[in-house]
């Protein structure tokens, strides 16, 4: 009996989702065509095919929106980072592939991701979900080194790279942004040996 009764509310549920995904689906890809100032629930009611009153009741205001929006990109990267750090293999490699995919079959959804977090400066609630992408690569560079500034230098070449490759608007190569990313993780290590060593040569005269 119990197991009649709950299937009209699971199917009710699944529909609710779906209804939820597309419209989050057409927000992107609003926010991929006219960039994130387009965002209004009329725009995304036209993109979804539905009323704008039915968006409004699964999105009352429009940060809810922007924020289910942002972070279904944001989460799908999480998830990708979380592979890259639980499996073997080369991480800083992982991540430069990563990376690489925001110039090729990742750009829509790179692209919506830079939108809607550079919103995150004018719209506070977004920020939250906007930062989620730099504290996965430092989670990924806390597993490579210990040394704050070289997983702060990792994280900001990461941004960097991200953003060059959006606007450059051409394939990018993954040996050169390894080795960039290898050169932001290394260099500070470099710096604190050659401190190290100083302070032995001081020690030893």
């Amino acid at each position: 009996m119990s197991g009649g009764e709950g299937r009209p509310a699971d199917g009710r549920r699944a529909r609710g989702d779906k209804r939820r995904a597309e419209i989050i689906e057409a927000t992107l890809a609003v926010v991929t065509r006219d960039g994130a100032a387009g965002v209004t629930h009329r725009t995304v009611a036209r993109q979804a095919g539905i009323t704008t009153s039915l968006s409004t009741y699964y999105f009352a205001a429009l940060d809810d929106l922007l924020v289910a929006a942002l972070s279904s990109v944001a989460d799908t990267y999480t998830a990708r980072i979380r592979q890259i750090i639980d499996e073997p293999g080369d991480k800083l490699r992982g991540l430069a592939e990563l990376i690489v995919e925001s110039g090729g079959p990742g750009r829509e959804r790179a692209q919506a991701e830079r939108e809607l977090s550079t919103l995150a400066a004018r719209r506070p609630a977004l920020a939250p979900v906007a930062r989620q992408w730099r504290e996965d690569v430092a989670e990924l560079a806390a597993t490579l080194t210990d040394d704050p500034e070289a997983i702060a230098a990792l994280v900001a070449a990461s941004d960097g790279l991200c953003t060059a490759i959006l606007i450059d608007n051409v394939p990018a190569d993954t040996d050169y942004v390894e080795r960039v990313l290898s050169q932001a993780l290394g260099a500070p290590a470099r710096h604190k040996h050659h401190d190290e060593n100083r302070a032995i040569h001081r020690n030893r005269t």
